[in-house]
């Protein structure tokens, strides 16, 4: 992803532009470009505020089709989005993350999972029976210790912040990240 991140960077920028009536976006010819790849792309305004996240956690289309899917979604989509025009795009900070493949975890009680956990490595996925959530490695950032960052996908959830049941299941992935900042603000 550290070679391929600012290509994808440039891509998406182009594609969202492309979506918003600009000129044709020019796509990527790279072998690895058609490679299935789960991504998230966020979108941020300079100063800090969420414009839109979104991203899948199984590779379901090759990588160059999932960030230009996941940008457009991200930038107009996302229920947070506020518009945005043309104009906004080189505003905004976008990040790409390339997500490995979902592993279970296996724990027993709360204390084992807690064990389990990686900090500023793992990225979770919480499902409950109908219930399912995901907060990016990235978010180790703003909730340094396990039990807030557990606390934190539980709330995102929309179960308990101390919510614990047999049935809650998890799983971990890791993410290369790569963040292109705004380049009015470069």
């Amino acid at each position: 992803m550290r070679t391929r991140g600012p290509v994808l960077a440039a891509w998406a920028r182009a594609h969202l532009r492309e979506h918003l009536g600009g000129a044709r976006a020019v796509r990527p010819d790279a072998a690895w470009g058609a490679e299935p790849a789960a991504t998230f792309v966020t979108l941020r305004w300079r100063d800090g505020r969420l414009q839109g996240c979104i991203g899948t956690l199984a590779a379901v289309r090759g990588i160059v089709d999932d960030v230009a899917h996941h940008v457009v979604a991200a930038a107009l989509h996302d229920p947070r989005t506020e518009p945005i025009a043309i104009g906004d795009i080189d505003r905004l900070d976008l990040e790409i993350s390339l997500l490995s493949r979902l592993e279970p975890i296996a724990f027993a009680s709360e204390a084992e999972l807690h064990a389990a956990i990686r900090p500023g490595i793992d990225g979770l996925v919480l499902e409950h029976r109908a219930t399912r959530a995901t907060l990016l490695p990235v978010m180790w950032e703003h909730l340094p210790d396990v039990a807030g960052f557990l606390a934190a996908l539980k709330h995102k959830a929309g179960l308990s912040r101390t919510f614990f049941d047999r049935a809650l299941r998890m799983s971990r992935y890791t993410a290369e990240r790569y963040v292109d900042p705004a380049p009015e603000a470069s």
